[in-house]
């Protein structure tokens, strides 16, 4: 019991950190360097997508024809709409902040990327992606919802919907793991989500407890869609090396083409989570752990039904053309005997009573966001024009970088 409390401390410690971040420590750590199957990773080149990588490649085309995406739904929209109140997340390129706006008095979460760090990253790509998801999921119960999107000359906004009953991380966290009806509902939910992805070829790529939300009467949404995939028909795979460590399928660490079936291996790593406390194949040792993704059978103890136990054998499967979704996608999960107990039609109705309420007393509760951000002060900078030294210095770039992500409103009207 020790041992898994140290590991599991360590874990919640080193869970935030972003792939580039991770790799970037990891290139560092001399014993796992020496690992065959790490330097196999630390030499990839650039990642590229396979079709990029066809024969007779064409020159590929400049960032605003690749990314350029019209409009914003609300040109007139900028920072001083907003009064910017608690931090509520953080992530490499910004923050996300509670904000309620002037006009109207609604809450919102607004998640704030700086476009400097976006460019040395030369992440822009993914970002509108992310725009680019974020419009399609209007229509579904279980996605975080785009209300508007606009931009400063250094920064990046995204108006969302604000979901306030905590990551499912936070309460995994507080709890260590969950019985197997909670852990079923949610699994459900999180399916549906990822079915109605793959329904418009998106790939998700990166379901982690971190990115999956409970709302105010408990049911899952998912956000944070930087790294989503889209064009990826039935059959389609891409090459992009990509995700968070301890949920990499074996197929994205040996650098071989993938396909939507990705999804279904970290849903039933985050299941296993869920089920156990820890990710299947997690270790301390960064190089130990990946060794297991790719070579350790999956051990499960006795004290799950063995519904669950056939379906996490059958996510966790190495082989993609084996596991369970590579077929007939989202209806192998729906029809799977571990769901047998849920009507998908009144889950999709939000019809079932969420397990566990987080019983928040309004947009002001926010005892389930970590002390971590609600604690931080709100940077004066948020809603703010930066200064005009730095504008005249990076604003052709960020313009050519993020031409159609909004209506960009002229310096003095944010002033």
């Amino acid at each position: 019991m020790k041992d898994k409390t140290t590991a599991l401390t360590s874990f919640m410690k080193q869970r935030r950190m972003g792939l580039n971040d991770f790799i970037q420590r990891l290139a560092t750590n001399s014993y796992a360097c020496k690992h065959p199957e790490v330097q196999s990773i630390l030499n990839l080149s650039p990642p590229q997508d396979a079709e990029l990588m066809n024969a007779n490649p064409s020159p590929p085309p400049s960032p605003s024809q690749q990314i350029n995406l019209g409009p914003s739904s609300n040109p007139s929209a900028k920072p001083s709409d907003f009064h910017f109140l608690k931090v509520i997340g953080k992530g490499s390129f910004g923050k996300v902040l509670l904000a309620r706006h002037r006009a109207d008095d609604q809450f919102y979460a607004v998640k704030v990327l700086q476009k400097k760090a976006i460019l040395k990253k030369k992440e822009e790509k993914h970002i509108m992606s992310e725009r680019n998801v974020l419009l399609k999921n209007v229509k579904h119960p279980f996605l975080v919802g785009l209300h508007y999107s606009f931009q400063t000359a250094d920064k990046l906004y995204f108006i969302l919907d604000y979901i306030n009953g905590g990551e499912l991380f936070y309460h995994l966290q507080r709890e260590r793991c969950f019985l197997e009806p909670r852990a079923r509902f949610y699994a459900a939910e999180i399916a549906s989500a990822l079915g109605y992805l793959h329904s418009l070829n998106i790939v998700y790529r990166d379901l982690k407890p971190e990115n999956i939300l409970l709302d105010s009467e408990g049911h899952i949404i998912l956000t944070d869609f930087g790294l989503c995939k889209e064009n990826i028909e039935p059959n389609g795979t891409t090459s992009t090396f990509c995700g968070t460590p301890e949920y990499l399928a074996p197929e994205v660490l040996h650098k071989q083409p993938y396909d939507r079936t990705v999804d279904w291996w970290c849903l039933g790593a985050v299941l296993y989570e869920m089920l156990y406390g820890l990710p299947p194949f997690y270790s301390r040792n960064t190089a130990e752990m990946y060794d297991n993704i790719l070579n350790k059978p999956l051990q499960l103890k006795p004290n799950i039904s063995n519904a669950a136990r056939h379906l996490l054998e059958g996510l966790l499967q190495k082989d993609r053309t084996k596991r369970l979704g590579c077929t007939e996608d989202f209806i192998e999960i729906k029809n799977h005997i571990f769901f047998s107990p849920i009507n998908w039609d009144d889950l999709n109705s939000k019809k079932i009573t969420p397990p566990f309420n987080p019983n928040v007393t309004g947009p002001n509760d926010l005892r389930h966001f970590d002390p971590e951000f609600t604690d931080e002060p709100v940077p004066s900078s948020i809603g703010c024009s930066p200064d005009s030294a730095l504008v005249t210095a990076s604003i052709k770039e960020a313009a050519e970088a993020f031409v159609g992500f909004s209506y960009a409103p002229s310096m003095d009207s944010y002033l």
